[in-house]
């Protein structure tokens, strides 16, 4: 059997024990980059680039937020729409801790703790998404129903035009 020619990671253990049917890409990584690069290089809308997001509550509560690669979150309306006080991005080390994942290689499939996870109820428009495998310059083209089915993913509308 030929080997993948693709990372296999804690994200892409999971997806294949859910038996969902997924198309990688890989790409070359640049710091800083974000769903712009990955969308320039590989000639994709970046609207369809779906951002990982590792946030917390104030009571120190992490959280994951899924986004369109070219929009932002208003994390005054996800505190509004999660009932808290406030919402924050965690700091690069609390995100590889709570995810497994080092900053710009962040999937939301097969993290380290388990976290609710919150996505941008536009994404699930879509027809295929982009959304990082689990490392840096790789990502995965899925159906966006993959998200409530194996996530348990709660739409919400918090996104910020960036």
């Amino acid at each position: 059997m030929p080997r993948p020619r693709y990372p296999i990671t804690p994200a892409i253990r999971f997806l294949r024990s859910k038996q969902v049917d997924f198309h990688s890409l890989i790409y070359p990584y640049a710091n800083h980059g974000g769903a712009r690069q990955a969308a320039v290089e590989l000639s994709i809308p970046e609207h369809r680039v779906v951002k990982t997001l590792v946030m917390e509550t104030e009571d120190l509560s992490p959280l994951l937020v899924l986004m369109h690669g070219d929009q932002a979150v208003s994390t005054r309306q996800l505190a509004r729409v999660i009932g808290a006080k406030k919402v924050l991005p965690v700091r690069p080390e609390k995100a590889l801790y709570c995810t497994g994942y080092q900053v710009g290689g962040i999937s939301p499939f097969g993290t380290r703790q388990k976290m609710p996870v919150f996505v941008q109820a536009t994404i699930l428009e879509l027809k295929t998404i982009y959304i990082n495998g689990g490392k840096r310059g790789f990502i995965v083209e899925i159906d966006p129903a993959i998200l409530l089915k194996t996530l348990a993913a709660i739409p919400v509308d918090v996104a910020a035009f960036s």
